[in-house]
């Protein structure tokens, strides 16, 4: 099988992240991927795992920790979602992403078993399940072994299609906000209640800060309930920043094991609480035994970079894209860029899907736009520019509409001074293509 073919057939599943469904069956459930996993030979189990959760930051945070335990001379496999410019991001062993050769070598021998479950009582599978039994049986498949896996939920926790781990050495639930409300729940104790599916019997639990106190006493029932111990980085870890630059900044992080200055080449004060909750998780393992030297943890943090998040893509103006999906996400994208660049004006490049609450990311941003550019993007549930425009034109600045994402840039350049700033925000979409307007970034996709 070539990856085109792979890629045909993956996609003409059920897919929630393009809003598209192959047939009159539900989403994918735990039953149906335990039963395809069977046919498989549970390529999910037979190595310890950390498994990931949360409604900011889990993309990053996981990666940190795959860093981590790479850097320790472990081979690691890391699943995240979603991706930027191919599916192949997906999978990534020690920090490289599988070769489209493989993901389609991959496709091709699980295909037989997907076909039989999907013939079978269980009702459809999905893009997502697919590509988590992928994941799984590619890192089985490797040689020497994987020694971990660090594993990022989907959607919610208990019931998403990774919650097979039985049990994971350490859950991370990262920061919990108001998203998916009509699946998850509609305030941050019903999401957490949903998210802490993942905690199960002797697992250690590392929680990272919360804004709602609720969560931390949802959680907290339920290590109760399964017998897991929990970690508070609000309450154990402090942290503070020493230099930034706007490639990078320098950090002191205070902890039950003392203080160490760390770096990072990720901006923002939230990336300093996701460098926390990934050394927690680090100390977490240590304390089960696992062997993690001072260095590994400091450099695992260091050399790990998530592309599409505060990243500059642009000098003179000052062009910087970050993914923020949701209003606390905004807020913490609103702070970031008045605490780490310097600019006179700020043009917004926007787009996002028809789920999310734009006029909440309008209301975060707006005060800081000159001009907000509202814009289309390549995927069926992106919200249209001009029914945007609708919803965020009322916030102060002017609000316009374009198509694409390459004219709305246009558009801000032509605006634009030097010693302004563009900021790209709103779906990872809309950064990904951004990249590869501005970047040339190659894309593996349809």
């Amino acid at each position: 099988m070539e990856y085109p073919e792979a890629l045909d057939f993956l996609l003409s599943l059920n897919d929630m992240e393009r809003g598209f469904q192959a047939s009159a069956n539900p989403t994918m459930n735990l039953e149906s991927m335990r039963s395809l996993l069977s046919r498989l030979n549970d390529p999910h189990r037979g190595r310890p795992t950390v498994h990931v959760t949360g409604s900011k930051g889990k993309g990053t945070t996981a990666s940190m920790i795959a860093g981590i335990l790479e850097r320790a001379g472990n081979k690691t496999a890391l699943f995240t979602s979603p991706h930027l410019h191919s599916f192949t991001e997906r999978i990534a062993i020690n920090g490289e992403a599988i070769s489209p050769a493989e993901f389609a070598a991959g496709i091709g021998a699980i295909k037989p078993a997907v076909d039989a479950e999907r013939e079978s009582v269980h009702g459809d599978v999905s893009t997502f399940g697919v590509l988590t039994a992928l994941f799984f049986w590619l890192v089985r498949s490797q040689v020497p072994r994987v020694d971990w896996q660090v594993v990022e939920v989907g959607l919610g926790g208990s019931f998403d299609v990774t919650n097979v781990i039985d049990p994971p050495e350490v859950a991370v639930i990262t920061p919990i906000s108001l998203e998916h409300t009509a699946i998850l729940g509609n305030t941050p104790r019903e999401i957490a209640r949903d998210k802490s599916g993942i905690i199960k019997p002797g697992t250690t639990v590392v929680v990272a800060p919360q804004q709602d106190p609720a969560v931390l006493e949802v959680v907290g029932e339920r290590c109760a309930e399964v017998g897991a111990q929990l970690l508070d980085v609000a309450t154990l870890y402090q942290y503070e920043v020493l230099e930034k630059f706007p490639y990078g900044q320098s950090f002191r992080l205070i902890g039950p094991n003392g203080e160490r200055k760390m770096r990072t080449p990720m901006l923002g004060g939230h990336m300093l609480q996701n460098a926390a909750t990934a050394v927690a998780t680090a100390e977490a393992l240590r304390s089960r035994g696992f062997a993690l030297s001072e260095q590994a943890i400091v450099d695992g943090v260091a050399f790990t970079r998530v592309p599409g998040r505060l990243e500059v893509m642009g000098q003179k103006p000052l062009i910087v894209a970050d993914g923020a999906h949701n209003g606390e996400s905004a807020a913490a994208l609103a702070v970031a860029l008045r605490e780490y660049f310097e600019w006179k004006r700020c043009f917004l490049v926007l787009g996002c899907n028809r789920d999310k609450d734009i006029r909440e990311i309008g209301m975060k941003l707006s005060k800081l736009a000159e001009l907000i550019i509202c814009t289309g993007f390549d995927n069926p549930r992106a919200m249209d520019p001009y029914q945007m425009v609708q919803e965020v034109g009322f916030l102060g600045p002017a609000a316009v509409a374009e198509d694409t994402v390459a004219a709305a840039i246009d558009a801000a350049l032509s605006h634009a001074r030097a010693e302004d700033l563009i900021c790209v925000t709103g779906s990872l979409y809309v950064v990904a293509e951004a990249r590869e307007y501005l970047l040339g970034e190659s894309v593996i996709r349809r």
